[in-house]
């Protein structure tokens, strides 16, 4: 009996030497980081513009996708996630965008310690793939101009909100992500010429 156990044990122990191992499951990474092409503007003012803190509503301020399938029914997906969580990526690609376009004398971002006068705030209610009919990205911005101070009792310059949805053409986590940058590209390029046109009348700050 004892020989019979002692067998047993070494039969166990040698198949489970001999299962492969499983590492840790790596997620897939993407970014989405639209870049302004084109010819710049001849800046209007001699301001600065501060990017401010960029809001993304939930469940997609995180850093995984999500898709959309059913009409109360968003899913997440753990295994393919955003390079950064979308407030920053999204903080970062207008920033750069901004600078690009040339609009202001400098566009900054919120840890660089001069004062502008005029910020941009930035809300983001819609970032995701929708597969309910036919698979789509889902990109919808609000953004919000305002003088630091002025004598209008209004801080308020302007209020622009833009929804795009780009046509996927598979269902995979590299079309959307493709797709939400394209969504992204167009809502900046459409928004700068309003902003251009904001730059040409802006309220002047106290004191200057």
């Amino acid at each position: 009996m004892m020989k019979h156990i002692i067998a047993c044990l070494a039969l166990l122990a040698l198949v489970s030497c001999s299962l492969p191992t499983r590492g840790p499951v790596i997620p897939n990474t993407w970014t989405v980081n639209p870049e302004r092409t084109g010819t710049p503007y001849k800046a209007q003012t001699d301001f600065w513009l501060k990017i401010g803190a960029v809001s993304v509503a939930p469940p997609f301020d995180g850093k995984s996708l999500v898709y959309r399938l059913g009409d109360q029914r968003y899913e997440k997906d753990f295994y393919n996630v955003y390079s950064n969580i979308p407030a920053e990526m999204i903080s970062n690609a207008e920033r750069q965008w901004i600078n690009q376009a040339n609009i202001f004398s400098a566009t900054v971002g919120q840890s660089n310690s001069l004062f502008p006068y005029y910020t941009l705030q930035v809300s983001v209610d819609e970032f995701y793939g929708d597969y309910r009919v036919k698979p789509e990205a889902v990109v919808s911005v609000e953004f919000i101009l305002t003088v630091a101070s002025s004598s209008k009792s209004n801080p308020v310059i302007g209020a622009n909100r833009y929804s795009k949805r780009i046509a996927l053409k598979d269902n995979t986590p590299e079309a959307l992500v493709k797709g939400q940058q394209q969504a992204l590209a167009e809502i900046l390029k459409q928004y700068e010429e309003q902003l251009y046109k904001y730059s040409a009348n802006l309220p002047k700050p106290m004191g200057q």
